[in-house]
């Protein structure tokens, strides 16, 4: 292992509390809202998740890099997060099936990274004070122009950008001669959930965040499915103007994630920004339907409201959140609708909800 020189870096918050590191690599400074994932394994899966684009990602595992990278353990084709924070920084790994290291994952990808930070400490402030935009940068003398810098850095509330992350031309997944037929509305869809849908005999056309009814119907889908994504739902009218469409027609729609938030605006239910959000593969939710409790993989900064939930005539609240009975599922009473707040996906992760995509499969089945 040879020895790296590594610059002091430093973490600023918008409040203007400062955390100590190193960089790892690369120099200069990234911004974005600083927030936390608690998985211990699937930092690659993390890192190139479009849900996490705009965000300075803290790990809170002590050690990142240690089993290195593989090509084919990405959930799109770029890294996303706008940087990492971390305690340990491996440079060198072990694992045998590995292609490369994370430090040269990192090189490809243009990433600003720090090391040696007190992650535990940095993280119960966050959890105390919540989520708020932050830079991470090597130009430790230069802090108060890091601050005027940082200053005009957009907050995350209100802030559009799946059209940043999705796909800007329709494209195809799967088998063209499958049983059935899926429109999926890419606002940062994750590969694993195309990787479901394709193994479930199913075609998938994937359109771009701002597609239209029309545009999705003229692919004759047997269901449509709205994808998970980055920043806050309110501000994608298009999408929003698309599932009530859909839910007039009662045709089988899926949501995910954002997918879950646009389907509950759709049906006048509002959002909120979460004090902090739901980040980590060990997340507790119960079904309110079987009476089961399931292991989940969570990474969202918003929520839908409980209570207007509750009162809503058409609306059943399906799963909840253990940790804070937060609204995680929903569906409709009297429409082919439902969507969940969590990630059935997860890879790696627990695959307790898996079973959500095989409901789909039989909500089209039941329409045909």
């Amino acid at each position: 292992m040879k020895y790296r020189k590594r610059k002091p870096a430093l973490i600023l918050l918008a409040d203007g509390t400062i955390f100590h590191g190193k960089s790892i690599g690369k120099e200069g400074s990234a911004f974005g809202e600083v927030c936390f994932n608690t998985g211990t394994t699937g930092y690659q899966e993390i890192f190139t998740d479009p849900s996490y684009f705009g965000q300075l990602m803290v790990s809170t595992n002590a050690h990142i890099g240690n089993y290195g990278t593989k090509t084919d353990e990405v959930e799109s084709g770029s890294v996303k997060i706008a940087g990492l924070i971390c305690k340990n920084f491996s440079y060198d790994y072990s694992r045998p099936s590995a292609d490369a290291s994370l430090e040269s994952f990192f090189e490809d990808n243009n990433l600003l990274a720090i090391s040696d930070v007190d992650t535990r400490a940095l993280v119960g402030y966050i959890r105390d004070n919540g989520a708020m935009n932050a830079v991470i940068s090597t130009e430790v003398d230069n802090v108060e122009g890091l601050k005027l810098q940082l200053a005009k850095v957009p907050n995350m509330d209100g802030l559009e950008l799946a059209s940043k992350v999705s796909t800007k031309v329709p494209y195809f997944v799967g088998n063209e001669d499958a049983k059935y037929r899926i429109a999926a509305l890419d606002l940062g869809i994750k590969m694993n959930i195309l990787r479901n849908l394709e193994k479930r005999d199913a075609y998938v056309k994937v359109f771009p965040y701002n597609a239209t009814f029309e545009e999705m119907a003229k692919f004759n889908p047997d269901g449509y499915f709205i994808s998970n994504g980055p920043g806050d739902p309110e501000p994608l009218k298009d999408a929003i103007t698309l599932a009530k469409t859909i839910m007039d027609r009662n045709l089988p729609l899926f949501g995910i994630c954002l997918g879950h938030q646009v389907i509950a605006l759709a049906n006048g239910i509002s959002t909120y920004k979460m004090h902090n959000g739901h980040r980590g593969i060990n997340h507790p939710v119960k079904n309110l339907i079987t009476g089961k409790g399931e292991i989940t993989s969570q990474n969202h900064g918003f929520a839908i409201n409980r209570h207007e939930t509750e009162k809503h005539p058409d609306i059943e609240i399906t799963h909840v959140h253990l940790n804070d009975n937060t609204v995680a599922g929903i569906r409709m009473k009297h429409k082919n609708c439902f969507s969940v707040q969590y990630h059935p996906e997860a890879s790696p992760g627990p695959h307790d909800a898996s079973y959500l995509f095989d409901q789909f499969i039989e909500n089209i089945m039941n329409n045909q």
